[in-house]
């Protein structure tokens, strides 16, 4: 899936639903922190277009993916899983390889199949769509929810690579809010516990911290 820029994150149909259905089931990970990434830009994400799994990283994906590598260098993460889709799975061994840790790989991590979409504009997407040969929202959000509580039950901390809609059904599952900040192609993300309560931060360079992260 292509999911979309930043400008239209805010805009995309259908969230309301998803977070509904994922805080209906809400996911309580034992660990009190953990890391997520979203894989590296590739040619259909800047073109706004629904792809499949073999859709591969672009050359500014494959950068970010090196920078995201760099940032997450010397956080103590012990466990290292991804989405077999080839971009999350590309992102991954670039950051793996940083971590001296090799990823397992899980098809159950992949984005949203939106089946007969696939190769069309993602750039109104609708998250409520029911698409032809796809999965259904309650559909998704289940096998995320299965997919996530398995992830976080590995030796701690881990590191998951996957998806933007991974990242929304994530955050729904634990009650934090999202915002563009946190959506943008391999920003590392740090989520962290205190009490009940979850929140989740970008990692960034000392440089950085003054007007944000550039993302892509």
């Amino acid at each position: 899936m292509s999911s979309p820029t930043p400008s239209t994150h805010t805009a995309a149909g259908g969230l309301e639903q998803l977070v509904q259905l994922a805080q209906a089931q809400p996911l309580a990970p034992a660990c009190d922190h953990f890391y997520f990434l979203r894989h590296g830009q590739t040619g259909r994400n800047a073109l706004r277009v629904f792809q499949a799994p073999d859709e591969p990283l672009s050359e500014l994906g494959l950068q970010q993916a090196a920078r995201a590598a760099e940032l997450l260098a010397g956080e103590p993460i012990r466990t290292l899983v991804c989405s077999d889709a080839r971009r999350a799975f590309d992102t991954a061994h670039t950051v793996g390889a940083a971590l001296r840790l090799v990823p397992t790989a899980h098809e159950t991590l992949r984005e949203r199949n939106f089946g007969a979409l696939i190769g069309t504009s993602s750039a109104n997407i609708d998250w409520a769509c029911e698409p032809e040969g796809g999965e259904t929202l309650s559909q998704f959000v289940a096998r995320k929810r299965a997919a996530l509580d398995a992830a976080l039950r590995q030796p701690a901390p881990v590191l998951v690579v996957a998806h933007g809609g991974t990242l929304y059904v994530l955050a729904a599952l634990l009650g934090v809010p999202v915002d563009v900040g946190i959506m943008g192609n391999a920003q590392p993300l740090r989520f962290e516990r205190s009490g009940p309560t979850w929140a989740v931060k970008p990692l960034l360079r000392p440089a950085d911290n003054d007007g944000g992260a550039a993302l892509a």
